[in-house]
């Protein structure tokens, strides 16, 4: 989204304790962490699949032509905003094959470069927001050789039915959480965390003027950095005993199980 943002992203990798990233293709700041993750192929990613804008101050506009994809722009022709209208309008009238064009064109966007993701997901639409939306991205899934975030139950349900590993347990966003304390209760969590696989994911940023410009989210923002990259984040996960693994476990289990029933 920022410059601010893909700093605070690849610090939290480096010098933190966090594992993967997702890469919006169609934010203002993409070029730039391209170019971050073509410079450290160490660090693995996903594609997180844009069909909403934050605010009405963004100017996402699709990959595709607009005439391509009409069903998922709204009047001006940018992604629709992400507001309970704006998701519902967008579910609601988006047509699939549509979808699929988008998805692929931020796919193949990343792809081109040379960059090789280890999975999809979403952004602000869980699983894709519709059950065939959510087909769609694991059908694309198999063909491009990646994973796919899934963690809403009826999802789950399906790739396990088809051997696919996901996350054990509940999913946690780091909007969820309050600002004031997080740390404390990011701990008491790391301290609680159940056996099995769990995913959590952070939003961290350097916190400065170009993140203060995107509203109060910012201090969600900057608090997840915070901890991500402290001492005490370390040593608690070593200490606990917790192991953080990144997507390319996941990809290698979901490449071997083959390609889902409904591929093209």
């Amino acid at each position: 989204m920022h410059q601010d943002i893909n700093t605070a992203v690849i610090d939290s990798i480096e010098q933190g304790i966090a594992s993967s990233c997702s890469l919006m293709r169609v934010c203002p700041a993409a070029p730039q962490a391209v170019g971050l993750l073509q410079n450290r192929p160490h660090i693995r990613f996903g594609i997180h699949l844009t069909l909403v804008r934050d605010s009405a101050q963004d100017h996402w506009e699709p990959l595709s032509p607009n005439t391509a994809v009409p069903s998922l722009l709204d009047d001006t022709g940018l992604l629709r905003t992400f507001t309970p209208a704006g998701r519902a309008e967008l579910l609601a009238r988006a047509r699939l094959p549509e979808v699929e064009a988008e998805f692929r064109a931020q796919i193949n966007a990343v792809v081109d470069t040379g960059l090789m993701p280890t999975h999809l997901d979403f952004h602000c639409l869980a699983d894709g927001g519709r059950a065939d939306i959510l087909e769609l991205t694991m059908t694309l899934a198999a063909e491009y050789g990646v994973a796919v975030r899934v963690w809403l139950e009826p999802g789950r349900r399906k790739a396990r039915q088809r051997g696919l590993p996901v996350v054990d347990h509940d999913f946690l966003d780091s909007f969820a959480l309050d600002v004031a304390g997080k740390a404390a209760r990011y701990t008491q969590l790391l301290r609680d965390l159940p056996a099995g696989l769990t995913e959590w994911a952070v939003h961290p940023s350097m916190g400065g003027e170009q993140s203060q410009m995107i509203g109060s989210g910012w201090r969600v923002r900057r608090t997840d950095y915070e901890f991500l990259v402290s001492r005490q984040a370390r040593e608690l996960l070593d200490r606990e005993g917790i192991v953080v693994i990144d997507y390319t476990t996941l990809r290698d289990a979901w490449v071997q199980a083959g390609p889902t029933p409904t591929e093209r």
